[in-house]
């Protein structure tokens, strides 16, 4: 199978990398991943995600990859979204507006091709969250499983004794839809298994 730069430092993706069997390596690009509230939450994690490829792409100085993937998971409840938290005030800000709620995980996934285009495609699910009392989000917060990832929890972790509802993707709300990721690697023509 050919190689795959995969433009996220994510631990998460890289296993589901792994599950899958490709071969990949890593380089985490920076962006500005800056909310912007009141732009749809899809086309902004679309954005973050063909950002990450277009960055990677430009890093390589001329030596295009023939495949670059790139991803990002955003929160969006009542409108409002939320990326990463900046620190512990703004985790436990957001598990606050999260709990006693459903709200929606947007990932999206950015492909460069061989042939140089960039197929994005996201999925959005829903996550249902019960009711916490402060002991309980103190607690989480203390665990520091909230940094780095999107809405300050990780569903694959300790919050997973939150979560009273999923609709849609549990990959996705990890961080990789993996049957629409399986379904673009075909669409685009990747010799998977090849």
């Amino acid at each position: 199978m050919e190689p795959i730069i995969l433009a996220s430092g994510s631990l998460r993706r890289q296993e589901f990398f792994r599950l899958l069997g490709l071969p990949f390596s890593i380089m985490p690009p920076l962006i500005d991943e800056t909310i912007v509230q009141g732009v749809e939450p899809r086309k902004m994690a679309e954005n973050f995600a063909a950002r990450k490829v277009k960055k990677v792409v430009e890093l390589m100085k001329g030596r295009i990859p023939a495949w670059v993937c790139g991803a990002d998971t955003i929160i969006s409840v009542d409108g409002d979204i939320y990326g990463k938290p900046k620190d512990r005030e703004d985790a436990g800000a957001m598990l606050s507006r999260l709990q006693g709620r459903e709200h929606e995980v947007i990932t999206a996934v950015a492909l460069k091709n061989r042939e140089g285009v960039i197929d994005c495609r996201s999925v959005i699910s829903s996550v249902s969250f019960a009711r916490l009392s402060e002991q309980e989000i103190e607690w989480y917060l203390n665990t520091g499983e909230w940094q780095g990832v999107a809405g300050s929890y990780k569903i694959q972790g300790l919050a997973s004794c939150y979560i009273t509802g999923i609709k849609g993707s549990p990959s996705a709300v990890v961080g990789l839809p993996m049957n629409e990721f399986y379904v673009m690697l075909r669409d685009n023509g990747y010799p998977y298994g090849g």
